[in-house]
């Protein structure tokens, strides 16, 4: 596998009751919490994992300032990342 390959497939149901496939790119810690990046072809986002491993959900973030940082922060992260 690419390591550029998403590893897994969501579907993910917004407020109005609409399904979307995303790709889940990383899973990432970040301040003591996780958090999974998921892209679609149209739109990418950040959701916060909860609870303990085998029985885990993921929660939306409601703050778009927050789903932001946490966004651009993880992108610093990436850039940063020394090189394999």
């Amino acid at each position: 596998m690419k390591q550029d390959e998403p590893r897994d497939y969501i579907t993910i149901e917004d407020d109005q009751g609409n399904l979307k496939e995303f790709a889940v790119e990383a899973l990432f810690d970040m301040a003591d919490e996780s958090y999974a990046l998921l892209k679609a072809e149209d739109e990418t986002i950040v959701m916060k994992i909860e609870g303990e491993e085998g029985n885990q959900d993921l929660v939306g973030i409601n703050d778009p300032s927050e789903s932001e940082a946490i966004l651009d922060a993880y992108q610093i992260a990436v850039e940063n990342a020394p090189a394999e």
